[in-house]
């Protein structure tokens, strides 16, 4: 399914990237190969939807935001694409996702939000139910990071 190439560039990408001007120049010089070979594979790989989106990662404890919090949301189904987008559109809430409610947790909706400090989350908490017109929701504080990493597909030998 892959080329060598292409399982190459994967292995490269999964993990940091290095934090340069030229960080796929980097990479090729790992590979023996030129800085266009590489970005001409990650735009097939793009293109074919192999790969979906880069991102990068926020270590927000170093970065002055101490608390994060899981907002799980009960949101009537007929309008959860357009509350979802909205709350998507805060810029303190990192992820959002629609999931299956269950019996006696009712919550379809989960945005995590990072701020500087629990109060802050809850401010930002009510700001976003205020917007949407949802009232029902609970937060969940995270209280200790156990992992985080990003999914390793292939190693690069």
């Amino acid at each position: 399914m892959f080329t060598e190439i292409e399982k190459k560039i994967i292995a490269l990408v999964q993990g940091d990237m290095p934090v340069e001007k030229r960080p796929y120049l980097a990479m090729a010089d790992k590979l023996g190969v030129a800085e266009e070979t590489v970005i001409l594979v990650l735009k097939d790989l793009c293109d074919r939807g192999i790969i979906r989106r880069f991102g990068a990662t926020l270590r927000h404890q170093k970065s002055g935001f101490n608390a994060n919090a899981m907002v799980a949301w009960d949101v009537d189904e007929d309008r959860i694409d357009k509350v979802g987008k909205l709350m998507a559109g805060f810029k303190q809430v990192s992820h959002c996702y629609r999931r299956d409610p269950c019996e006696n947790w009712p919550y379809n909706l989960y945005t995590m939000v990072h701020a500087k400090d629990e109060a802050s989350c809850r401010e930002i908490a009510g700001n976003i139910s205020k917007k949407t017109d949802v009232d029902t929701y609970e937060i969940l504080f995270s209280k200790k990071e156990l992992k985080k990493t990003s999914m390793q597909y292939f190693e690069f030998d």
